[in-house]
């Protein structure tokens, strides 16, 4: 029954016929979403949602992989979008919010200061579970990032205070003449923008799906534009303007590797406030992401695809459902990962391109709980559209 209402929204909802509000689609999708988060200590810690890890080049083997990364999407994507939710439905988003927050104490900076890492810092590692490699956790523990950072202080609201000073200690992590990045093209390395990484003994390390959330961070909290930003939208801007975002996907965003991903990082950006340099690429951005449509897509990309239009204001085409196969089977589909861990980003230029070619260093990262979330968006902004046009 809640297969054929899904199939039912994802093809009339444009028509204004059914609105996700309306329907017990979303709760059914929310109620799994507590359903798949820990209850008690096991495997993973109680509250964080489970993600797992395959090594590009061996596909067999899945490996538990305890980061804080997908916990802080889910919850800063459900607190994004409950205000457009039922009460009751708020009050299962309220549940899932209340279990994870106190994660995030166990991925925060031991010095104290408030940045955080993929990874849990009360007992450094690399690859959980990655067996003779956890030797190596403590001397190789990669150093908090940007990203996480920015997504855990945007799911936690921090206060002012907090956000201001984050921003200002990311001024210390840029591209700079005494630390160049040499992993990216020529036209770009003088770009003083944000590296992904706090670490001072990282290579400063570009991606262009990571700047797009240090900007969404900066935006939300209405904090003032320092040059590093501004740097970071003109790497963003001349990025678009190359298409490197559509011949160069994985080289420009190596921690998220796909056209659509990055298309779907822009449009949240685009959709809060908006950025004039960006807006000179909405309509090309949404010729792309269409286009993109009538290639075969796996459902999630389809949906990912559909949100970026959305948030540019564009109705997308209906989504294609295998029939065959149940609805949970569709959306917690191991094919489809978010976010890569590539470890040849940070490597220089001629080995990025030859190790990233062939997928050494590459882990593609599955999370049944957010591929839930993010059809739970899709639904919002579906029902958010459809109420715009018929209001």
């Amino acid at each position: 029954m809640v297969f054929r209402s899904l199939l039912l929204f994802l093809l009339f909802n444009c028509m204004g016929k059914i609105k996700a509000s309306d329907t017990t689609i979303v709760s059914a999708l929310l109620k799994r979403v507590i359903e798949l988060q820990p209850k008690e200590n096991g495997v993973f810690p109680k509250g964080l949602f489970p993600s797992y890890r395959t090594y590009a080049l061996n596909k067999e083997r899945q490996k538990a992989d305890i980061n804080i990364f997908y916990t802080g999407l889910i919850v800063f994507t459900l607190e994004k979008i409950k205000s457009n939710l039922s009460p009751y439905q708020q009050s299962l988003v309220e549940q899932i919010v209340i279990n994870a927050k106190p994660t995030a104490n166990k991925f925060k900076n031991k010095g104290g200061r408030d940045t955080y890492n993929f990874w849990p810092t009360d007992t450094p590692m690399i690859f959980p579970n990655a067996g003779w490699l956890n030797l190596f956790d403590k001397p190789q523990a990669l150093p908090d990032d940007l990203d996480d950072t920015v997504i855990l202080l945007l799911a936690l609201n921090v206060d002012q205070a907090t956000a201001e000073k984050v921003h200002q200690l990311m001024q210390q992590y840029i591209n700079k003449e005494d630390k160049r990045i040499n992993n990216t093209f020529d036209m770009y390395k003088h770009i003083p923008a944000y590296s992904v990484w706090f670490g001072e003994k990282m290579p400063v390390d570009f991606d262009i799906s990571v700047l797009s959330n240090v900007l969404y961070f900066v935006q939300a909290n209405n904090l003032k534009w320092t040059n590093a930003d501004s740097a970071s939208l003109q790497l963003i801007v001349s990025v678009l303007k190359d298409k490197k975002h559509l011949t160069d996907a994985n080289y420009i965003s190596p921690h998220y590797g796909k056209t659509e991903i990055i298309l779907y990082h822009l449009s949240r950006l685009m959709s809060l406030k908006p950025i004039p340099s960006l807006e000179k690429f909405r309509q090309d951005l949404i010729v792309q992401a269409k286009q993109l449509q009538q290639t075969k897509q796996d459902f999630l990309e389809q949906v990912i695809l559909s949100s970026a239009l959305l948030n540019w204001g564009e109705m997308p085409v209906s989504i294609q459902i295998n029939e065959n196969k149940s609805l949970r089977e569709l959306i917690e589909a191991e094919e489809f990962s978010f976010f890569i861990a590539n470890m040849a980003s940070m490597l220089p230029n001629q080995m990025k391109k030859m190790l990233g070619s062939i997928s050494v260093g590459k882990f593609t990262y599955y999370c049944p709980a957010y591929n839930n979330v993010l059809l739970i968006e899709n639904m919002v902004l579906h029902s958010n559209y459809a109420k715009k046009i018929y209001q």
